[in-house]
């Protein structure tokens, strides 16, 4: 796990150019703090720059930027290839030897005896990498199939670069980007920014499984356009959605979740290879109690596990993640933080995600990682058991309300505006006394009133969807029209899935790497700790589209057979629970002791002058909020998000300029 940077000159442009290579490895310390590396080639017109966070092969065998063995490649990546003991064994076997036992310099040979492409669809792994062919003068950037590890790219005056973090770009100083609008209309509707755009125009995102090849000679009027069109994929989750369709597992159950088993330890036994302290981040429920359990059963020493705790009713998981570690016998260590500590991280949230994400469980994820770091270099974690095995309430709550959701869309339109007329807390009573359904009745109370509401009036499945995943109908983003059209942010949907498919697909390739993977990478390098998710291992992934709906989604709850792997280990009564999240109390946080911070970031002279909300649906959101009218805390944090590190972004240097 480490930091990137590099610099692809033009042909005949200025090789001292090289030199601000450093500067943009140096503003990633924090991703390696345990040393730097360069390799600059002044004839080529290229330099590579890299942070180390020393994992596997301490020793200086393991630094980077490193070059093959016969020196036609040379290579700076982020990131770690778990098969690297098997891929190491069968390069040997072909004739390879090696100067070290580093997962790096398996990397480059594998790319020399298979070629990139093959090399690639070998690695079992999370990476952004990038690699210089000396020969071909062709520069590869590579990012992992999920997008885990992150990689930007952009131009300043001809020269192509890239690096982990967008704050690398900050270094050089031709980079003077302008605000993108429809970047920011979709961090307000959402409350992140897809991988398709950027808070900055003219740079983008190398997709997840993005393979981009380019010659000093490509770089000749090139733009973010032209790299976006040369860019291609070399692993694709709508194809693997299709060979699944074509290879669907037929067996019982009882051998699905062997086989599943089997999968599972696979991928969490290669990620406990480390040279470091390693350990888990436990929060009681059955994602990282299910890895967490597979870790203890395949070490012989408990295994390091970590939690925090809230002070506030219906935040705090900690009582969970202790008895499931009890049960297990793990050395686990818990943090109970006041309110006053946890809001003491806010300030720090636009540094540490220099492009803006008003996820609010980043603050929680962020104190987690900073716990495990006093102990530990490596964390693994639970993220994407959701994703693969429905785990959402979009993923199976339309089923649980088609009754509702079949009514004609006058009605429900109708049944949307009575809703919202009423107060929340005169909602609440109402489905407490009524006969409803769970599901019904548990969306009719408190702050779900809102969101119950958008989803009655959906027209279609689509907007449906997007009702679930949006923090506000209509984001407070203005152009000189008026607001943004957004339009969808997610590629065409593969054939022939059902609903809950469809959902699971949409968050695959999107909520997945746009949400939670940045909030995981940003939070855990942050501390300089790396996190390692066994349940988004490509293996598991696959095996999760070949089964059968009915073992994901069942009776109206997801993760089936998730949980009944986990049963095997930990006694169902320990996990079997509402899903809860990991979220901190914002909206009380905003009524209170965060009210004249948000007060002055969302003051309407201010707002005025910037020109970019629209300053009468903010006051509207921040005085419903107020008043207790209506929970608007989950937009407003959007906003407030990004109004801080607006503040952020022209500070140290004055970069923003308002397109």
């Amino acid at each position: 796990m480490c930091g990137i940077a590099g610099i692809l000159l033009p042909p005949r442009a200025a090789p001292d150019r090289l030199a601000a290579v450093r500067a943009m490895t140096a503003s990633l310390h924090h991703r390696g703090p345990d040393g730097d590396g360069f390799w600059i080639d002044q004839e080529a017109g290229l330099a590579l720059g890299h942070r180390r966070l020393a994992i596997v092969d301490l020793s200086d065998a393991g630094r980077q930027p490193m070059l093959s063995h016969d020196g036609s490649l040379v290579v700076s990546y982020n990131g770690e290839i778990y098969n690297f003991i098997e891929l190491r064994r069968e390069l040997t076997a072909l004739g390879h030897g090696f100067r070290g036992h580093s997962d790096t310099e398996i990397m480059l040979t594998a790319f020399q005896a298979f070629g990139i492409e093959a090399a690639l669809t070998s690695f079992a792994g999370m990476f952004a990498v990038g690699l210089w062919d000396r020969r071909a003068r062709v520069l590869h950037l590579i990012r992992d199939r999920l997008g885990k590890k992150p990689l930007y790219v952009t131009l300043v005056d001809g020269a192509l670069l890239f690096a982990s973090e967008l704050k690398a770009f900050r270094a050089i100083p031709g980079f003077r980007p302008t605000l993108n609008r429809t970047a920011l209309a979709l961090l307000l509707r959402q409350g992140w920014i897809p991988d398709q755009h950027c808070i900055w125009d003219g740079v983008i995102k190398l997709p997840p499984g993005g393979l981009l090849s380019i010659s000093p000679d490509d770089l000749a009027g090139a733009d973010a356009s032209t790299l976006r069109r040369m860019a291609r994929t070399w692993w694709s989750m709508a194809e693997v959605v299709e060979q699944a369709r074509l290879q669907p597992i037929e067996t019982d159950e009882a051998e699905l979740a062997g086989e599943l088993d089997r999968v599972l330890r696979v991928a969490v036994g290669q990620r406990m290879e480390a040279d470091v302290p390693l350990g888990a981040l436990l929060s009681g429920g059955i994602d990282s109690s299910l890895v967490v359990a597979l870790m203890q059963a395949q070490s012989s020493q408990p295994t390091k596990t970590f939690t925090i705790g809230f002070s506030e009713a219906g935040y705090d998981e900690a009582g969970h993640a202790a008895a499931i570690a009890k049960y297990l016998g793990t050395e686990h260590t818990e943090l109970r933080l006041t309110a006053t500590e946890a809001r003491a991280t806010i300030p720090e949230l636009p540094r540490i995600w220099d492009e803006p994400f008003a996820d609010e469980s980043q603050i929680p994820t962020l104190l987690v990682s900073r716990l495990a770091r006093r102990h530990v270099t490596v964390a693994l974690s639970g993220d994407g058991g959701d994703e693969g095995f429905g785990g959402y309430a979009r993923h199976f709550l339309p089923a649980r309300l088609g009754p509702v959701l079949g009514l004609p869309l006058g009605l429900r339109r109708a049944g949307a505006s009575a809703l919202t007329a009423l107060h929340a807390d005169t909602w609440d009573a109402i489905a407490r006394r009524l006969p409803l359904p769970s599901a019904v009745s548990r969306m009719l109370r408190g702050s779900h009133v809102d969101k119950f509401a958008r989803l009655l009036d959906a027209a279609d499945e689509a907007e449906l969807y997007e009702r679930f995943v949006a923090i506000s109908r209509k984001p407070a983003v203005l152009d000189p029209a008026g607001v943004v059209g957004v339009g969808a942010s997610s590629p065409p949907l593969p054939a022939a899935l059902d609903a809950s498919a469809r959902a699971m697909y949409r968050d695959t390739v999107g909520y997945l790497p746009g949400d939670i993977l940045v909030k995981v990478d940003r939070a855990s390098m942050a501390v300089s700790l790396e996190a390692r998710a066994p349940l988004l291992d490509h293996r598991v992934i696959e095996f999760a589209w070949r089964l059968p709906m009915r073992a994901k989604v069942r009776d109206g709850v997801g993760k089936w057979l998730l949980r009944q792997v986990l049963r095997r280990y930990v006694p169902e009564g320990m996990f079997d629970r509402p899903k809860q999240g990991f979220n901190v109390p914002i909206g009380a946080w905003l009524r209170g002791p965060l009210r004249e911070w948000a007060g002055d970031l969302l003051a309407s002279p201010r707002l005025r002058q910037e020109g970019l909300l629209d300053v009468a649906m903010v006051e509207a959101s921040w005085a419903d909020h107020l008043s207790g009218r209506q929970d608007r805390a989950i937009e407003l944090w959007a906003i407030l998000m990004f109004q801080a590190w607006y503040d952020s972004a022209r500070e140290p240097e004055r970069l923003l300029a308002a397109a």
